[in-house]
């Protein structure tokens, strides 16, 4: 148990179908980070390192991410690239070493969840204060805030979807046919908006590869209008989406 095979942790860190699972796992998890992850999950069993420090490097790296962001400049968005990256890593990571010593906790559910929250809201943030042009405060910062604040809305009405199924006495567990909007039409707009994938543009690997591209623009022109622009596009999908989620919750059956 002291020296685990990586093949071992991978068997025991990472759950049947993992990869399937569309509504859960990250995109970038499926494609490569997934495949990555099992060689420093078995790392830090070697060394001993529970799960929980793991999820506050995990925190640390999001964090981290948005206040290189904010200093603006081509290679701040490199880095800022590679945090995220980081922080995808130690979130697979966490989840494996607690599979795999069997030290899984409500504890580190939680504080997984406020690293995603921290992360995404540093991010698009910092997103506000780079198309600022510096730290004073402006009305480019203002909308990097209004922004983060729906992308954590977003985030909170998912999480309160269980906890108003807890309150209520229901199990936690929600049935793919329950996550159907009753109405026909509304089921067909559902499945559109899906499709468009556009609610990722304030996450934070889309939202990091989105700020690397718009940085090249900038550097290319020499100003800061790709960067504005994004943020402009930040604010409408977080207020857009941020609806839109609440009446697709409303209008299915997850809170029955």
């Amino acid at each position: 148990m002291s020296k685990p095979s990586i093949a071992e942790i991978r068997s025991g860190g990472q759950p049947e179908g993992i990869k399937q699972r569309l509504n859960e796992e990250h995109w970038a998890g499926r494609l490569y980070m997934r495949d990555l992850s099992p060689y420093f999950s078995t790392v830090f069993v070697r060394l001993g390192v529970p799960p929980n420090p793991i999820t506050y490097m995990m925190m640390g790296s999001g964090v981290l991410a948005g206040v290189v962001l904010a200093l603006g400049g081509f290679w701040a968005a490199v880095a800022a690239v590679v945090l995220v990256q980081l922080y995808l890593l130690l979130d697979c990571v966490d989840g494996e070493v607690a599979r795999f010593t069997g030290r899984t906790s409500v504890a580190g559910i939680f504080l997984d969840r406020i690293g995603h929250y921290l992360a995404e809201v540093a991010l698009i943030i910092g997103l506000g204060v780079r198309a600022q042009g510096g730290l004073d405060a402006g009305g480019w910062v203002v909308a990097g805030m209004a922004a983060a604040l729906g992308a954590a809305l977003i985030k909170a009405e998912t999480d309160n979807v269980v906890v108003a199924r807890a309150k209520a006495g229901l199990s936690e567990k929600i049935a793919d046919e329950q996550l159907q909007p009753r109405s026909p039409r509304l089921g067909t707009a559902r499945k559109a908006a899906s499709a468009l994938r556009f609610h990722r543009v304030i996450q934070a690997v889309e939202l990091s590869l989105l700020v690397l591209g718009a940085s090249v623009i900038d550097l290319v022109r020499g100003d800061l209008m790709a960067t504005r622009a994004l943020v402009a596009v930040c604010v409408a999908v977080a207020a857009v989406q941020t609806i839109l989620h609440m009446v697709s919750v409303l209008a299915s059956r997850r809170l029955e």
